[in-house]
């Protein structure tokens, strides 16, 4: 009996002992740079007094759980370890387009997609680079979300000088600290919501190059060339339990040339015939299409929903991204094209759904993709 004792005494402290290791490990772990840091100080105190800041949380104008009904968490956790799902990524090499971007012509008003919701604008002469992940890795955790074989054709070496960085929110697959981090010294301007000019300024961003927005406000650019920060409906938090302590945003860019529209992470909601009313007609919309599911189709717009956000938006053109370049949902990997496309039977949208890197024009209308997913395994 008494060695039985100090044999589970001695396994208690082997327990405690791991436990309070692996305690210590991630805790210093979590206080690497690339975390970023919570907002303080007089940024919190400008967070505070947003009309979108309540109860210690910026928060949605309307209610968004973050499961949908006849969701839980556990039958949700249970599903991704338990439940197998066929291709979520491509067994064939993704096809993509190495375009020399410091070669377009400044008078070019063309944009040119990453993959997943990297995208390069630009519109009268201005840079646009919108939420670069160029790192190689969409997570905190080395090699755990890892691009699809092809699709990693761009660094930041590849791309001039940015005369303004949008950031919609800080979560790691649209907040790249490794990306961000090597732009530092070809960015101009950062636009971003609010409390996410905290990370920025963490990781040596100058404090003058960083304009923190909440809804409703803009930059303006140039005569007749403004970026407007508006409303999406999404979540937010970069470390540990610190969650919707900064601001997801969406864009208007309005510009001479077009008038385009970058939703960031969201959600479908009243707020894009809002935006359609006040910016429309949206000359391009580029929305998110992919990582989606209906569990979570509140803060992930489903693709009806997506065709119903550019049909609210006055949308003459739409550009479907968040796709074809990581997997963090259970759907196939080509199913938000594949799906996109066949619905738009019904809205008779004009898709555009340029390869990674392909120029796509502004001033050319009729510019014609090719379906590029078709036939790769």
């Amino acid at each position: 009996m008494k060695r039985l004792l100090r044999l589970s005494k001695y396994l208690l402290i082997v327990v405690l002992s791991l436990s309070l290791l692996i305690g210590i490990s991630v805790y210093a772990y979590m206080r690497l740079p690339k975390f970023g840091k919570a907002p303080s100080g007089e940024r919190q105190a400008r967070i505070e007094h947003s009309p979108n800041f309540k109860n210690g949380k910026f928060q949605n104008t309307v209610a968004t759980p973050t499961l949908a009904e006849g969701h839980t968490m556990t039958g949700e956790l249970y599903k991704a370890v338990f439940n197998k799902y066929p291709r979520r990524q491509p067994t064939d090499a993704i096809p993509t387009v190495k375009t020399d971007l410091l070669k377009i012509p400044r008078d070019s008003n063309v944009v040119v997609w990453f993959g997943h919701s990297s995208c390069f604008i630009q519109l009268n002469g201005k840079r646009i680079l919108a939420d670069p992940v160029l790192s190689g890795n969409a997570s905190p955790i080395p090699g755990t979300i890892k691009p699809f074989r092809g699709t990693d054709v761009y660094t930041v070496a590849d791309l001039p000088e940015i005369d303004y960085l949008l950031i919609s929110h800080d979560h790691y697959d649209h907040l790249d600290y490794e990306t961000v981090l090597a732009l530092k010294n070809k960015t101009k301007h950062v636009i971003c919501g609010l409390g996410v000019g905290a990370d920025f300024e963490y990781w040596g961003y100058p404090k003058e190059k960083i304009l923190e927005k909440d809804w409703h406000e803009k930059v303006a650019v140039d005569s007749g060339f403004v970026i407007y920060a508006e409303e999406a409906r999404h979540k937010s938090g970069r470390a540990g339990f610190n969650q919707e302590n900064t601001l997801w945003l969406s864009f208007v860019i309005k510009a001479p040339a077009a008038t385009i529209f970058v939703s960031g992470d969201t959600g479908y909601g009243p707020h894009f015939a809002g935006i359609g009313r006040t910016y429309g007609p949206i000359d391009l919309a580029i929305l998110e299409n992919g990582q989606y599911d209906s569990a979570w189709h509140y803060v992930h717009m489903l693709p009806v929903e997506v065709l119903q956000a550019a049909q609210d938006l006055h949308a003459a053109r739409l550009l479907p991204e968040h796709s074809s370049k990581f997997t963090l949902a259970r759907h196939t990997w080509d199913a938000p094209l594949v799906a996109i496309t066949a619905l738009n039977k019904n809205f008779s949208i004009p898709l555009v759904t340029p390869m990674i890197g392909e120029v796509v024009s502004l001033d050319n209308k009729h510019q014609v993709f090719k379906q590029w997913w078709v036939g790769i395994r």
